[in-house]
């Protein structure tokens, strides 16, 4: 009996039409799934990635300040541990050099293929393939992983007038490196991650800074600090130390998803912390109460800054706490009707998180989208797999998020998976289809077990729940821990032997 096609160890196809794999993105998730077939010694393997160059978040983010929340040591692959981070958190720039660094040492550059967008992708039951459209011409594949990412289209608000205003306007995803803002007048929408990390550094060089401010977010101490020559030689000279370090941040993060999803007195204590930074570098009452939440804490992403506090209680910033509401040429008008005259306008507003763009280019087995089949909000199995859509993985999608650890450890497992999966395939001689049940029941443990926590119940608008079924659709509702040992138990069950169709006509 001859082995499957793409069973490991098989060599990579001279076809240039036809891979065993085919990933779409060359962020962490594509690389990460990468380096997971690589060492399962699956070699026929094409990375697609619409950018001149890979990165992913990190390609696209180049704001002033961009950088990382989670500690550089926990936000890197296990199999490449990088000695060298300047600090305890990684810039932008520092992220997006070792993932280049990363795909060279995996030897993947020449599997990928930049500047190659996916267009469509359909899945052909005859043939128990992928047939893909792209910009650069067809290709078909056995298996199709879309390691697109959730925060790579930017959210662009409804504004009335928002085409009148006549100055440079971006969002901070697009910063437009050709504007220079020294001495301008610049406004920045949002207080998200993105905003507390670029309005300090644009109070240093503009003219003056309004920051819209819809909602306050809760907000931490950061802690940065450099590491020193002597730690990052000893770093390089002793992996048996970088590892403990590593092993340490992992159980911090991990302690940290009580305060994050409800646990009273975790939820309590990091409150009060919060509470104190703000008291401790905000000494105006009235910008004091401006800038608290009434809200629960973990309810919204939970934002780590040492530099956003003293930047808005300086003279260079004004907050106006209230949401952009109308544009009137270059005056900015809020919805508690402030106006404010500005040169340049920052959206720092966010992506298309619930609502993934990639979902309209994915037709399945019954020729319904992936968006059609997510129109009350994503589902899955093992936040990996997908009911009617065959041999497919999607990795960092649905409710493979974390609000308290480094994304990239639930990367690492999903593509783990997705390798098991591949042998179970191998092995059945049958493509993988996810039993509709499998993800049905995997959907009512996701919705349990985020009922009581702050992100469903917490007073707050945030951008982990589906506005269309009001189910939690983003965050993964434990720990990592937990994540693992959900996914240790799928045992191959998950998937149907047959089409839906077949099954019926069956029974």
């Amino acid at each position: 009996m001859t082995s499957p096609r793409g069973s490991a160890g098989h060599r990579p196809t001279v076809d240039a039409t036809h891979s065993e794999i085919v990933i779409v993105g060359a962020g962490f998730a594509g690389l990460g799934m990468a380096i997971a077939l690589r060492r399962a010694g699956r070699d026929d393997v094409v990375i697609l990635e619409r950018a001149p160059s890979i990165g992913g978040t990190w390609r696209d983010n180049t704001y002033p300040g961009v950088a990382c929340d989670v500690p550089a040591h926990l936000y890197g692959f296990a199999s490449h541990p990088n000695p060298e981070w300047s600090g305890l958190f990684a810039r932008g720039d520092e992220i997006r050099r070792y993932l280049e660094t990363v795909a060279e040492r995996e030897g993947v550059h020449d599997r990928l293929r930049l500047s190659t967008a996916l267009t469509c992708a359909r899945w052909d039951a005859d043939a128990d393939l992928w047939r893909l459209e792209t910009s650069r011409g067809a290709l078909t594949a056995d298996v199709l992983v879309l390691a697109c990412g959730r925060l790579t289209e930017p959210s662009i608000p409804d504004i009335s007038g928002l085409e009148s205003f006549p100055g440079p306007i971006f969002h901070s995803s697009r910063w437009d490196h050709g504007t220079d803002l020294k001495g301008a007048r610049v406004a920045v929408v949002g207080t998200g991650a993105s905003a507390v990390q670029l309005v300090p550094e644009l109070a240093r060089t503009a003219r003056h800074v309004t920051l819209f401010q819809r909602t306050p977010a809760w907000i931490v101490p950061r802690g940065e600090r450099a590491y020193t020559e002597t730690e990052r030689e000893r770093f390089a000279t002793q992996p048996g130390e970088l590892a403990r370090l590593r092993a340490d941040l992992y159980a911090e993060g991990e302690a940290r998803f009580a305060s994050r999803s409800g646990d009273a007195a975790a939820a309590a204590a990091a409150r009060a912390t919060a509470l104190a930074h703000l008291h401790a570098q905000v000494a105006d009452p009235a910008l004091r109460a401006a800038l608290t939440p009434d809200y629960a804490f973990g309810c919204k992403r939970v934002l780590l800054s040492d530099e956003f506090y003293p930047a808005l209680a300086s003279p260079t910033v004004t907050l106006e706490a209230a949401a952009l509401d109308t544009v009137e040429g270059s005056t900015l008008v809020s919805a508690a009707g402030g106006r404010h005259d500005v040169d340049a306008l920052v959206l720092a507003t966010g992506f298309a998180t619930t609502r993934q763009p990639y979902a309209d280019l994915v037709v399945g087995e019954a020729g319904t989208t992936l968006a059609e089949h997510w129109s009350h909000g994503m589902t899955s199995f093992g936040s990996t797999v997908v009911a009617g859509f065959p041999n497919l993985f999607v990795l960092d999608g649905p409710n493979a998020a974390l609000g308290h650890n480094s994304s990239v450890l639930m990367i690492e497992e999903q593509a783990a998976y997705a390798v098991r999966c591949l042998v179970h395939r191998d092995r059945s001689g049958a493509p993988l289809r996810l039993d509709p049940a499998a993800e049905a029941a995997y959907t009512d443990e996701i919705a349990h077990a985020a009922a009581s926590t702050p992100w469903m119940t917490g007073g707050c608008r945030n951008w982990y729940v589906d506005e269309r079924s009001g189910r939690l659709t983003l965050l993964w509702p434990g720990t990592v821990d937990a994540f693992r040992a959900r996914l240790a138990r799928a045992d191959g069950s998950e998937f149907a032997l047959a089409p839906a169709s077949a099954e019926k006509g069956a029974s």
